[in-house]
């Protein structure tokens, strides 16, 4: 048995992800939070709104232009990131953490693993957006460096960071 104190970040493009690789389980932990959150929770995966689904279902189709991290402790999936293209820049967005391993370093060890693949694609900035009420990721954002930007989403109560590299 690994021991659980031990995680690794695996970097994978989109197109090679599997169904049975924990990601799903990972994105439906994320999408519930963050319906129940926003006011709006739902029961189970089945009633989220159809772009969420089709992540959870089928990720490598959802993914397939993008990066995925995935942390895992052992053969468990314990955490992911997903780096995407938007509107010419570099994004990162699901950002999420197994509960059970919050306080580990999986969340820095993701982000900085998002970091170094956008400094090394060449890219001049990363950014991402948050909700306004996820303080504890904020403050692990501005750790890293970003910092409050203008908005490129409109969406009330989101907050929009970007990180030079």
């Amino acid at each position: 048995m690994a021991d659980q104190r031990e995680v690794s970040i695996v970097r994978r493009p989109g197109r090679t992800l599997s169904a049975e690789d924990g990601l799903g389980a990972l994105l439906t932990a994320y999408h519930l939070r963050t319906e129940a959150e926003k006011g709006q929770p739902v029961a189970d995966a089945d009633a989220l709104p159809d772009r969420y689904r089709a992540e959870i279902s089928d990720p490598r189709t959802a993914f397939a232009d993008d990066v995925v991290l995935v942390a895992r402790s052992g053969s468990a999936a314990v955490g992911c990131l997903v780096v995407t293209a938007a509107d010419g820049q570099l994004e990162i967005k699901r950002l999420w953490t197994d509960p059970a391993f919050r306080g580990r370093g999986v969340a820095s060890g993701l982000l900085g693993a998002a970091i170094a693949h956008a400094a090394e694609s060449g890219a001049g900035a990363v950014r991402l957006s948050v909700w306004k009420w996820r303080t504890g990721a904020i403050a692990l954002y501005e750790r890293f460096g970003f910092a409050v930007t203008e908005s490129w989403d409109e969406r009330d109560q989101l907050v929009c960071m970007e990180r030079a590299l």
